[in-house]
């Protein structure tokens, strides 16, 4: 219970006429008296190796510290000599290590009222022993993890300023598990099918078919994205209709998916976990897994994590733009390494249809030229394959880095349903949006298309001319780089190259 501190004062009064006095006491501080948290149950020291995970709760569940007043109470945490890859939220500490070293990690706990009380313990962390003969023999020395490629530190741009890594960093280990899963048609039910079957590196990881094949005859709903820079946009939510709240939370899904990989578990396929034993029993992944997460252990959660840091690591950041663009001081100067037309392609998708421009901008933002959250349908709205079906509910987009390839091929067909074969047919599209001819999909559509597509209700007309088209797609052609197409370290490690 608190206890309180009155201290009172007896004031004399004098009475002049009467020559009485009267005395009173009058209370003059009131305090409550704090009591301060205190140590009940340390923390103990521990040990781990580098590249572990980490996941620790400090407070050990509330019981760290105790509080003889019943004060709620918050936490900080301080490392020494760094944080060694660690992070932490309300006294949990997670991360992975990353440097062979002692880290002293301090929680204090603060009661709110000036009192506070602190626990010191260390994890000592050795770098870990690599087992790696079944990796070896897999791989055949395509993939070393002594001598990983460099996925953790890639250079990106000073003007590069949207990355968004979701709480999981791109680390060199996690990145290279995420790789190997990545190309692993081990991942589908009849090992006919791996990621890289739908997002193909010399296509800019998306795939030249309207929608992809899955296992056993199965088909893809919509067209495969194109993965290049994923991790830096301001957008979270993921998949054309962002039905997946985060990077990672997309990366299973396809796993479960009945028309791609397979483990549904729907009219007796195998289900996730089945999916986990079969990984489980392939030799290699025990050793990768226990190199990236400190143990053999496989699950969906970690899964995601390494698919996500591969996928994360797709840069492509060595196109015509940023050469000009690292010249200059912003987006909107002449860039000195682009032609007439391709400097005013840029000025055309960068100014507002009111100033003269296709207003490009307001949705696909350079220089990363990711999608603008909030950003609702594009006036596309079939289903895929289908001229009957109606899709609205298509809200995302890849970055527009990459639509083709570096000699010029479009990295196509292009929207959700690869309904557009060409450059030019993109353009065309936003320069006179088309609504359906009737009922369905015409209310719906009217009432969900972008609202910037849709300028004093009506549907956007920008009456571009043939030349302006022209260097529209001149300009979107120089956001295309090379070493996307070719880098070994995104390459499928099962194959020699």
């Amino acid at each position: 219970m608190r206890k309180f501190l009155i201290l009172t004062t007896a004031v004399l009064a004098l009475n002049a006429c009467s020559g009485g006095s009267t005395s009173t006491d009058t209370p003059i501080v009131i305090t409550p008296i704090n009591t301060a948290p205190v140590v009940a149950s340390a923390n103990p020291d521990q040990t781990a190796t580098t590249g572990a995970a980490i996941d620790y709760d400090a407070t050990q569940g509330g019981t760290t510290f105790t509080d003889a007043d019943g004060d709620t109470l918050t936490y900080t945490v301080a490392y020494a000599p760094d944080s060694n890859g660690l992070t932490d939220t309300n006294g949990t500490i997670s991360g992975t290590l990353t440097d062979a070293e002692t880290t002293t990690i301090t929680i204090t706990a603060n009661d709110g009222n000036g009192g506070s009380a602190s626990d010191a313990f260390t994890i000592t962390t050795s770098a870990a022993t690599i087992d790696q003969d079944a990796i070896q023999a897999q791989f055949a020395g395509r993939i070393d993890l002594e001598n990983m490629d460099n996925y953790a530190n890639q250079a990106v741009p000073n003007y590069i300023n949207k990355l968004n890594e979701g709480g999981n960093p791109v680390t060199d280990g996690g990145a290279t598990l995420g790789r190997v899963l990545f190309y692993d048609v081990a991942l589908s039910i009849d090992d006919t099918v791996s990621c890289a079957s739908c997002h193909i590196q010399t296509h800019a990881f998306s795939d030249p078919a309207l929608v992809s094949e899955g296992v056993q005859n199965g088909q893809t709903g919509r067209h495969s994205m194109r993965l290049i820079n994923t991790q830096f946009a301001d957008e979270d939510n993921f998949f054309w209709d962002e039905r997946a709240a985060s990077h990672e939370a997309q990366e299973t899904q396809p796993l479960q998916d009945n028309n791609e990989h397979g483990f549904s578990g729907l009219n007796g396929r195998p289900n996730f976990d089945d999916l986990v034993a079969k990984l489980e029993a392939l030799e290699y992944y025990q050793e990768f897994f226990t190199f990236v997460f400190g143990d053999a252990n496989i699950t969906e959660e970690r899964l995601q994590l390494a698919l996500a840091q591969f996928s994360k690591s797709i840069f492509s950041f060595d196109s015509e733009f940023d050469i000009g663009r690292a010249q200059v001081n912003n987006n909107g100067q002449n860039f000195p390494n682009y032609s007439d037309d391709e400097n005013a392609g840029k000025q055309i998708f960068l100014d507002a249809p009111n100033q003269g421009g296709a207003g490009c901008q307001a949705c696909h933002r350079a220089p990363e030229f990711d999608i603008r959250p909030g950003s609702d349908h594009n006036g596309i709205f079939n289903v895929a394959g289908s001229i009957t079906e109606f899709d609205l509910t298509v809200t995302r987009s890849p970055s527009l880095r990459d639509l083709a390839g570096p000699d010029g091929t479009p990295n196509g067909p292009f929207m959700h349903d690869g309904s557009l074969d060409t450059l030019l047919d993109v353009v065309n599209h936003y320069d006179q949006i088309q609504a359906p001819d009737s009922e369905p999909p015409l209310t719906e559509f009217l009432d969900t298309i972008d609202n910037r597509l849709r300028p004093n209700g009506n549907l956007q007309n920008l009456n571009l001319t043939d030349n302006e088209k022209a260097q529209l797609v001149a300009f979107l052609e120089t956001l295309t780089g090379s070493n996307v197409y070719t880098d070994e370290k995104w390459s499928d490690p099962f194959t020699a190259q």
